[in-house]
This record gives structure tokens, C-alpha cells and sequence, in this order.
């Protein structure tokens, strides 16, 4: 993705509904360090997310200061939009804290109340705990969510992204059926998926490719290897495609040979617990709702002590390792479904000493009265 992806109208509206998140907050400045949320706010694509950078957002004025390192200047000059731009390392070691410390004294951080993004994977300790002695009392606020909150409804051209990305994961799952047979390694399987979604224009997904099949089935998220297929293997298959960074993902289920009882028996019930879940999906139902109508299905089997992930997550623009977002259907979370949230559907089974498992994996936008299915893919059972 670059600043070009999207209008300048449409990065100017982020911005603005930012600020005005902040200003409610009675926030000063927000310290953003994920790299969905810079991407979000600049178009910016550059990996400098692999060591310590940070945009600086001022509620006062919409400039935007990003501090990354010095070998993505180029990038963030020509691709992204920020107003200034500041650089640590290059050819010399530098402390990229200093560096931050420098820039956030210019602007005048401490004497104001900031809110500072802290991420899963981006932020190390140490960088973290840093930033919070130096900031000290001016540190009012967790601004982790801020962003992603605002994100999670989905622009038009933002759909459009997402749209096109489930249409390349439908050509990619055609790909994978159609060359499915036995003898055939997981993953020249899985170099079949590859080749398909970039041939077709995706991306590199944020997350790498599941592939398990036969005594493997019952990993939920196990990486392809050189097994080869085998006659009456049941298996599973799950990748992400992207366009622009958004991502829409797509999971199967898929047997060699005539599927027993029990493996047709565990599609089934999965199947329908997907089903269930989205009849309760729409604007304004709490998020937990449809997780707990794919609960009772699966528990109704009683198979609940082998639901081992959640129903379901939002999907973001994805940068390695995760593509997801905080709205999670599963117990507990707080969010309300929206229309134009786009929402994976997966309650899974999976029975480690059964060594099975299923699980199918949609994608919907959620509407005023339901959802639209992104993929027209089958959600049969695929059977070579």
C-alpha cells in the first residue's frame, strides 16, 4: 500500500475522526506504534515495524511526524503521508530512544496528556518501559485501541480492498482442489495456494499458510510439510490473500477418498455451528451472540471441550505476524457488531487424540439486517 491506494480525502478523514477521538479524550498527543495503525493514518507499506518506530499524532494540528529508521527514509518520503520526517541509525548504531526523546521534547510532549499505543508484537519491553518512565505523568492514557477502533468499520474503497481479496482467495482454493491428489506433498500443496494468490495479485499475507492432513488433522494450526498425501486422509486448509494490505482469509476442509462417518460427522457439526453463527450476526448484536449460537451447536454434540479457538475475529490490513483486530466473537469481548465490520467465521473442533479436527473459515460483512459472505466458494466438504 502507498499514499496513492486510497484519496487524499479519505487520509485526511482518518486523520480527522483521530484527532476527534482524541480530543474526547481530552488527549493531547498519541503515540502510535503498530504498523496497521501508521499504514492506516500515512499509506506507509515500509518493515521498519521490525525495530522501534513510532508516529507522533498532535490533537492541535493534523501534521503528522513519523521516526522510524533511517534505511526506510526513502520509502516513507515518496510513499507514505507525513509532514516531517525523522531517521535513527543508517550506517552507525543509534539509540532510536534518544532519538524519539529528542523529537518528543521539540513538540513539547510531556507538558501535555498523551496516549501511547502498545501492541502485541511491535513495542519490545524494554522500549516500552522507556517510553513510560520518560514520559511519566504526561502517560494519561492506553491508546491501543484508539485507531483500531475507528478502523474496524470498513470505508467503501476499503471493501472494495477486501472484496478483491476474497476474490483471489477463491481462485487460489480452486487451484488447491483442483490439483489436490494423492502422493502429493503438503507443501507442493501448499506452493500451488502461493503461486495462484500471486499470479493472481495478491500480496504476501501477514500470516503464513495451515496445511495438516491425516494423522495431523488435528493440529488447528499446523504448517505444511514434506507428508505426502495419503488415500483416506482428512485435512484442512486456511491461508489469508491481501490487496493493498487488507486481507480476507479462507479455510476448508478436504478429504482423499471417501470421508468415514466420523470425519462427515464432525464437518457437519461444523458446519453448522458456522450457520448458526452468522443468523445472529448483524448491526448492533453484541459480539458474543453469534459465538455463543456456535457454542451451543458444538456443545449439543458434545464436542465443547474440543472448541479450542475462538468463533471468530475481526479482519484488519495485516502486517506479519497477525491480520486480526479487537473485536473477537468469543466470551466476554465487549464490542458490538457494525455494519461494514468485516468478520472471519471459524468455530473450529479439533480431537488430539482422535487425531481429527474441521474447520471452515468465511469471511462476512456484517449489514443492517445480516451479512454478505465475501467468498462463492463451495463450503462443501472437498472431496478428491
Amino acid at each position: 500500500m502507498s499514499r496513492l491506494d486510497f484519496t487524499p480525502e479519505e487520509f485526511a478523514d482518518r486523520k480527522r475522526r483521530v484527532r476527534q477521538a482524541m480530543q474526547a479524550d481530552g488527549l493531547d498527543w498519541l503515540v502510535l506504534v503498530h504498523p496497521v495503525s501508521i499504514h492506516w493514518l500515512t499509506g506507509s507499506d515500509a518493515k521498519s515495524y521490525q525495530a522501534f518506530q513510532c508516529l507522533l499524532v498532535s490533537a492541535a494540528t493534523p501534521d503528522l511526524t513519523i521516526i522510524t529508521r533511517e534505511s526506510e527514509r526513502n520509502e516513507f518520503s515518496d510513499d507514505a503521508w507525513v509532514d516531517t520526517l525523522i531517521t535513527w541509525g543508517g550506517g552507525y548504531p543509534q539509540d532510536p530512544l534518544e532519538v524519539f526523546k529528542a523529537a518528543a521534547q521539540a513538540s513539547n510532549l510531556r507538558a501535555g496528556r498523551v496516549a501511547l499505543e502498545v501492541p502485541a508484537y511491535y513495542l519490545h519491553p524494554h522500549h516500552y518501559a522507556q517510553l513510560k518512565e520518560w514520559l511519566g505523568g504526561a502517560l494519561v492514557q492506553d491508546g491501543t485501541s484508539l485507531v483500531h477502533d475507528l478502523k474496524m468499520v470498513k470505508s467503501p474503497a476499503e471493501l472494495d480492498c477486501i472484496r478483491r481479496a476474497g476474490a483471489i482467495a477463491d481462485q487460489a482454493m480452486a487451484r488447491f482442489a483442483g490439483s489436490l491428489h494423492e502422493g502429493q506433498s503438503e507443501l507442493e500443496a501448499a506452493g500451488e495456494v502461493y503461486h495462484a494468490l500471486l499470479t493472481a495479485g495478491s500480496g504476501l499475507p501477514a500470516s503464513t499458510l495451515n496445511l495438516v492432513a491425516g494423522e495431523r488433522s488435528g493440529f488447528s494450526h499446523g504448517a505444511p510439510t514434506t507428508r505426502r498425501f495419503r488415500k483416506g486422509d482428512f485435512g484442512n486448509i486456511e491461508y489469508g490473500a491481501t490487496c493493498k494490505r487488507y486481507t480476507a482469509t479462507l479455510g476448508r476442509q478436504f478429504c482423499l477418498g471417501e470421508p468415514t462417518a466420523r470425519m462427515r460427522d464432525l464437518y457437519d457439526i461444523v458446519r453448522a455451528a458456522s450457520d448458526a453463527c452468522m443468523r445472529e450476526m448483524k448491526a448492533g448484536v453484541p459480539a458474543v451472540v453469534p459465538h455463543e449460537a456456535a457454542c451451543r451447536v458444538i456443545a449439543q454434540a458434545g464436542l465443547d471441550r474440543f472448541r479450542i479457538h475462538t468463533t471468530g475475529y475481526g479482519l484488519a490490513p495485516g502486517f506479519p505476524p497477525s491480520w486480526g483486530e479487537p473485536v473477537n466473537m468469543f466470551g466476554g469481548n465487549p464490542y458490538a457488531l457494525r455494519a461494514g465490520m468485516v468478520v472471519s467465521v471459524e468455530p473450529p473442533v479439533f480431537i488430539g487424540q482422535e487425531k481429527l479436527g474441521a474447520r471452515i473459515i468465511d469471511n462476512v460483512v456484517v449489514t443492517d439486517d445480516g451479512v454478505e459472505i465475501l467468498s462463492s466458494f463451495s463450503r462443501d466438504l472437498i472431496v478428491v
